[in-house]
């Protein structure tokens, strides 16, 4: 479904990504771990067309198709979507009117009272009042609140590939269990693609990955499956055993 292919990224004049390449297929649930500051996020904003991002050279295909110069909008409508670590308020806007927008923009034509009930279903399902949706978005929230409304978004719009870009940040135990167990559900009624990015493996007890990617110095350096990550939890980033790398783009050819 994805391939991205010798990707270099260069930010405030820095370069982030080097020779950056990784293959995700249908349904595949893969997971990119790494120190802090080294690039992890970086993958979210290119893949989403952060404007503050500039790829110097490679490719980023989906579905066959280069994707590499379409804008945020125009990835979104393919099905990306991505549950931000930090979601940001927006003031003016609900959730509801944000989504109904979305949809109809899709070509969705529900009408307004299937929509609603869809809505309402979601709401009890993430156990947050359905009176949120009629709020401005995440103004007054809490993290796992405007967590739950990232997920609402996501039940709503069903995209094909999933970003979590450090979905337990903000999150206490019982939420990240609430909305691991959504995510699960969410899998494997849609069977979508998903790339987690995270620090601790917990989330992934509910969502097992395909492969376990370390990101170093700009590019995939090890690539393994769930032990790899259970191996970073134990011993840190530093002890990795680095013999016989693997690159994302060999791993999973």
């Amino acid at each position: 479904m994805l391939e991205i292919k010798n990707l270099n990224v260069v930010a405030e004049n820095k370069e982030i990504l080097r020779d950056f390449n990784l293959i995700i297929n249908d349904s595949e649930i893969h997971v990119l771990m790494g120190r802090n500051g080294i690039g992890k996020s970086t993958i979210c904003k290119v893949l989403l067309k952060d404007e503050n991002y500039e790829i110097k050279n490679g490719n980023i295909l989906y579905n066959g198709e280069d994707v590499t110069l379409l804008n945020t909008y125009e990835m979104a409508n393919l099905g990306f979507y991505l549950v931000n670590q930090s979601p940001l308020a927006i003031e003016g806007v609900t959730t509801a009117e944000m989504l109904r927008a979305s949809l109809l923009a899709k070509g969705d034509k529900t009408n307004i009272l299937e929509f609603s009930k869809s809505l309402a279903s979601v709401c009890e399902k993430l156990h947050l009042p359905k009176e949120y949706v009629h709020r401005d978005i995440n103004v007054g929230m809490s993290g796992g609140e405007r967590k739950k409304l990232e997920l609402i978004h996501l039940w709503m719009l069903k995209p094909k590939f999933i970003i979590l870009d450090e979905l337990d940040s903000g999150l206490d135990v019982d939420a990240l269990k609430l909305v691991s167990e959504s995510l699960k559900e969410y899998y494997e009624m849609y069977k979508p693609s998903i790339l987690i990015i995270t620090h601790h493996p917990k989330i992934l007890s509910s969502l097992t990955p395909d492969f376990v990617h370390i990101l170093d110095e700009g590019k995939i350096v090890k690539t393994g499956d769930l032990n790899l990550a259970l191996e970073v939890e134990r011993n840190g980033y530093s002890n990795i055993n680095k013999a016989n790398l693997v690159s994302g783009q060999d791993k999973n050819e």
